[in-house]
C-alpha cells in the first residue's frame, strides 16, 4: 500500500484538474476524468459525488485510458456517454420544439408522457433546465409571435394577439408590459410612449451606455465613440422617450462600471431580455458560468440540451445586447480561442484576463 507524503498531496492540489474538480467544472468533462484509488471507480470532474481525499486521486486524460488502468465509470455521472443531466436537457430540449411548434401549448400530461416522466418530475425537470414552467415557456413562445406580428407593416394589434395564439385579447393585455417592456401599441410604433432612462460613462474598456426601461435593464453598450453608443440606442427605438440619468440612475452605471473594474463583486440586475426561447434559455446559462471561467459554444450547447447546436449558441451569443450582465464574453472556441464579440475581440480579451487575474 503506498503512502502518500507531503509532496505528492501538494502536487495534486496545486494541479488545475484538482482545482477544476473541487469546483464541480462541468466544461473540463471533455478534457480529463479523474479515478479514486479506494472505490475503483472515475468520474466526471462535475460529478455530483463527494469530493474524494486527494491521496486517493488519480487524473486521466480520457475514459479509455481510465478503464485500461481497471477502474469502472460511475453509475451516477456516466463518463463514458453521457451524463443523467445532459440525457435530461436532450429531453427537455425535444419538448421545447415540441411547445415552438404547437398552436396552443401541449397540456403538462402530454408532454410528461412524451419525455416518459411522470407530469410531477417533468415539470420539475423542465424548470431546472429552461428557468421556466412549460406554461410560462408555451406563453414566452406566444409573445415572441406577437413581437414578430407586431413587427410586420400590415398586422393590427389585435390579429397580432389572436394569430399568435392568445385565446382574448384581455389575457394578452394583462401581461403586455412582462412580454414586450411596454403596450402592444407602444412596441408595434417603434417604443413610442414608451420611456427608457440611459446614461453613458467612462471605463477601462472604453465608454459605456446603460438603458432601462419599465422592466429592467434593456442596453449595456461598450464602444469608443459615446454618441455612437447613442445612435444605436435610438436606432433600436426610434420613437421612444430616452431620458438622460438622473443621479439615482448614474448610481446604477456606477455598479456596472464597477463590476467591470472589479468583476469579483459581482452584478445582480434586473433585466429587460427580448429575444427567442432559445437565445433566452443561452443568456440564462451564460449568467451561470463563474467569473473567471470560460467554456464552449458546444458546452453551452448541451447545457441547454442541443449538443449539435454549437453554431446557433454563438448566433445567440451575437444577439446579445447587454454586455456583461449577461457575460457572452466568457464563451470561446472549443480549443480556447477567441472568437467574434459584438463589442470587439480585444475587450473580450480584456475581460477574461481582467476575470481571471482577479
Amino acid at each position: 500500500m503506498s503512502i502518500m507524503t507531503n509532496q505528492d498531496k501538494v502536487a495534486i492540489e496545486s494541479d488545475a484538474r484538482w482545482r477544476m474538480l473541487l469546483d464541480r467544472h462541468a466544461g473540463a468533462g471533455e478534457k480529463f476524468v479523474y479515478a479514486v484509488k479506494t472505490t475503483g471507480i472515475y468520474c466526471r470532474p462535475a460529478c455530483p459525488s463527494r469530493a474524494p481525499n486527494p491521496g486517493n486521486v488519480e487524473f486521466f486524460d480520457s475514459a479509455r485510458l481510465a478503464e485500461a488502468r481497471g477502474y469502472r465509470p460511475c453509475l451516477r455521472c456516466n463518463p463514458n456517454g453521457r451524463s443523467i443531466a445532459e440525457a435530461a436537457a436532450e429531453i427537455v430540449a425535444k419538448a421545447c420544439r415540441a411547445i415552438e411548434n404547437a398552436e396552443t401549448t401541449p397540456k403538462l400530461a402530454a408532454l410528461a408522457a412524451a419525455a416518459g416522466w411522470s407530469p410531477h418530475h417533468f415539470h420539475r425537470r423542465f424548470k431546472a433546465v429552461t428557468g421556466l414552467t412549460p406554461r410560462a415557456y408555451g406563453a414566452a413562445q406566444r409573445a415572441k409571435r406577437v413581437r414578430a406580428e407586431l413587427t410586420g407593416d400590415k398586422s393590427s394589434v389585435t390579429s397580432a394577439i389572436y394569430g399568435a395564439g392568445f385565446g382574448s385579447s384581455s389575457r394578452f393585455y394583462e401581461n403586455s408590459a412582462d412580454v414586450l417592456g411596454m403596450t402592444p401599441t407602444a412596441f408595434k410604433q417603434g417604443g413610442k410612449s414608451a420611456e427608457i432612462r440611459f446614461a453613458v460613462g467612462e471605463c477601462a474598456l472604453g465608454a459605456i451606455l446603460v438603458a432601462r426601461s419599465e422592466k429592467g435593464v434593456c442596453a449595456i453598450s461598450l464602444g469608443d465613440d459615446p454618441q455612437a453608443l447613442v445612435s444605436e440606442l435610438e436606432d433600436r427605438f426610434p420613437n421612444a422617450e430616452l431620458i438622460g440619468a438622473d443621479r439615482e440612475f448614474e448610481q446604477l452605471v456606477a455598479r456596472v462600471i464597477g463590476f467591470v473594474e472589479a468583476p469579483r463583486i459581482g452584478l445582480d440586475l434586473p433585466l429587460d431580455v427580448r429575444g427567442s426561447a432559445f437565445e433566452e434559455r443561452v443568456w440564462r446559462a451564460l449568467r451561470e458560468i463563474p467569473v473567471g471561467k470560460t467554456v464552449s459554444y458546444s458546452e453551452i450547447a448541451r447545457a441547454v440540451g442541443e449538443s449539435g447546436a454549437a453554431r446557433k449558441v454563438a448566433r445567440a451569443c451575437a444577439a446579445n445586447r447587454i454586455a456583461v450582465a449577461i457575460p457572452c464574453h466568457r464563451v470561446v472556441r472549443k480549443d480556447g480561442a477567441l472568437a467574434g464579440y459584438r463589442w470587439g475581440v480585444e475587450r473580450k480579451r480584456a475581460l477574461i484576463e481582467k476575470e481571471q487575474r482577479t
